[in-house]
């Protein structure tokens, strides 16, 4: 992948996260993901209060993120990225692994006002659910992306063996 790429998605802030229903609808929401490219993976969490996106997971391990709104991030018209991959999403319950820790790192820099609830143990006592987390772990098969998020240009594309 190419460094301007790998760099775009070090800086977006979010991305649209696509899992896939029950019956093939395609669900998006909003994430924040820890890109890990010595890995060649990528890590989506999601609470367990809001299952869903592991279930879909669980069922269709078919998923897409795309990285098309460069607000914050500090950019000039960077690359719009599309991943589509692989996830796994293990049934089990995270409140500490060392790429989680990572994602809470990166969350208390761009969303500084979150400290506030993290800093006071009465607030991470009442909603601990919130830290108790699933990991969905994202092996990327293609990437896909647009020169200065521009969608009407051809977008230029790395299969799996070369993103990383």
């Amino acid at each position: 992948m190419p460094p301007h790429v790998l760099g775009a998605l070090y800086a977006y802030r979010t991305c649209e996260f696509s899992t896939l229903a029950k019956d093939g609808t395609p669900i998006t929401v909003p994430t924040s993901p820890v890109i890990l490219p010595a890995q060649n993976r990528l890590l989506v969490t999601t609470s367990i209060s809001l299952p869903n996106k592991a279930f879909n997971v669980r069922r269709d391990g078919r998923v897409a993120l795309l990285f098309s709104d460069p607000t914050a991030s500090g950019l000039h018209a960077p690359p719009a990225v599309l991943i589509q991959g692989d996830a796994t999403a293990p049934d089990q319950v995270e409140t500490s692994t060392p790429e989680l820790d990572q994602l809470w790192s990166i969350l208390a820099v761009r969303q500084p006002a979150s400290n506030a609830y993290g800093a006071n143990a009465l607030t991470r006592w009442f909603f601990d659910w919130y830290y108790m987390r699933l990991l969905i772990w994202i092996v990327p098969s293609r990437v896909r992306w647009w020169d200065n998020g521009d969608f009407a240009a051809a977008p230029q594309e790395v299969e799996a063996r070369h993103v990383g």
